[in-house]
């Protein structure tokens, strides 16, 4: 079992950056490939990156790559993401997610956090 409790959103004006936290519980978590996902009002939940936990494929949203960074302290049990040149189109609740493949689709991770909100004003 994995527990994933994210931190760090906030309201940032646009082209601004912010950096989310992940941390998890659980002696496993080396064993997992770690993700981001995000959910706008009225929207579905979309992939925005993901890293396994040697760092060796990570993968990006066309719509993140550039300007957002996942990264993870496996020491510290947390996974991070960092987010340069912000835009009112990142505004969404950010939830972290675990899993055993890098892959783009929700089906593809076994545990969610409850999801911190991004809000990027214009």
């Amino acid at each position: 079992q994995v527990q994933l409790i994210e931190s760090g959103g906030g309201l940032v004006q646009a082209g601004g950056s912010l950096s989310l936290s992940c941390v998890a519980s659980g002696r496993t978590f080396n064993r997992y490939t770690m993700a981001w996902f995000r959910q706008a009002p009225g929207k579905g939940r979309d992939f925005v990156a993901a890293r396994t936990w040697s760092g060796d494929s990570t993968r990006y949203a066309d719509s993140v790559k550039g300007r957002f960074t996942i990264s993870r302290d496996n020491a510290k049990n947390t996974v991070y993401l960092q987010m340069n040149s912000l835009k009112p189109e990142d505004t969404a609740v950010y939830y972290c997610a675990a899993g055993k493949y890098v892959t783009g689709t929700r089906e593809g991770y076994d545990y969610w956090g409850q999801g911190t909100q991004v809000t990027v004003s214009s």
